[in-house]
């Protein structure tokens, strides 16, 4: 609606004239999703091009190797006590989860099998995964969001330092190289947790638990428990710092990558670790 004065005798009347909304000042539905397909295709192109600048830079200089030892200890040592606390109760449930249905057949001795491989095939890598998730990218995206608002990545380019190598490289390598010890760790304490556990509650020796435990596994379940925290570890790390460095909107915009970075990396491991498991157990279980 458009209004117009004329004046008339020493007054103005007033006609009010109803026009056509702009076409152009409307953007229709199919150009607001397209809009929205370009930038989410222009972020997984952003995010392919950090992830393969950050694997080139272990193989070329200059490297900051005190860098990757200071994220080895903040990600591995920072992460060992709620794995340890989490494991011991996740092998204790799945004993008694499990208990119930193999004493109805009399198999009480095949617990020990059920929890290691439960624990070594899928739930060690997945739910230390996510734990590791949960603490280490949400600090990775905070704190690279932080340098990014505080303009000291800037600096960083002004000095001549590629921000890529000296923030995302060291922390990529770190979760890499922890993440299959971690999981090394949540099996075993796992499993200590389930004989307790079944010690108690199914009268169960050790011998004849931890016999059972450790002869079910084969050299695929070994490969599986091996190869799954590699990618869940560079998938984690990699989107906690993209997300930092892409923080727009000052400390509210850190909060949003934050809470971006550990839903984003949780829900792609998940996806991805379907796929994972799908290919490793047709090479092996043939």
């Amino acid at each position: 609606m458009r209004t117009l004065r004329f004046p008339r005798c020493g007054s103005s009347s007033v006609v009010r004239v109803a026009t056509m909304p702009d076409p152009s000042e409307t953007p229709s539905l199919l150009s607001a999703i397209g809009d929205g397909l370009k930038r989410q295709v222009l972020g997984v192109q952003q995010y392919a091009l950090l992830s393969a600048q950050a694997v080139a830079n272990i193989v070329t200089p200059p490297t900051y190797w005190s860098d990757t030892l200071e994220q080895m200890d903040l990600i591995g040592v920072g992460s060992l006590l709620i794995v340890v606390v989490a494991f011991l109760s996740i092998g204790g449930v799945l004993v008694l989860q499990t208990a119930a249905e193999f004493q109805r057949f009399g198999e009480t001795a095949t617990t020990g099998d059920a929890v290691s491989l439960a624990l070594v095939r899928e739930l060690g890598p997945a739910i230390t995964a996510l734990l590791v998730a949960g603490r280490n990218a949400s600090g990775i995206a905070s704190e690279i969001g932080s340098m990014i608002v505080t303009e000291q990545v800037d600096a960083m380019r002004a000095l001549g330092t590629d921000p890529t190598r000296k923030l995302v490289t060291p922390r990529v390598v770190a979760m890499v190289l922890v993440m299959p010890l971690l999981v090394a760790v949540a099996d075993f304490v796992g499993l200590v947790g389930g004989f307790i556990v079944a010690y108690f509650t199914l009268r169960l020796g050790a011998v004849q638990f931890w016999t059972r435990a450790i002869n079910v596994l084969d050299f695929g379940d070994l490969v599986q428990g091996t190869v799954k925290p590699l990618i869940f570890g560079f998938i984690i790390s990699t989107i906690a710092c993209y997300k930092g460095l892409r923080v727009t909107g000052g400390t509210e915009g850190v909060g949003r990558a934050t809470t971006s970075a550990v839903v984003v990396s949780s829900v792609w491991m998940l996806i991805i670790d379907l796929f994972l498991a799908k290919i490793l157990l047709y090479l092996f279980q043939k």
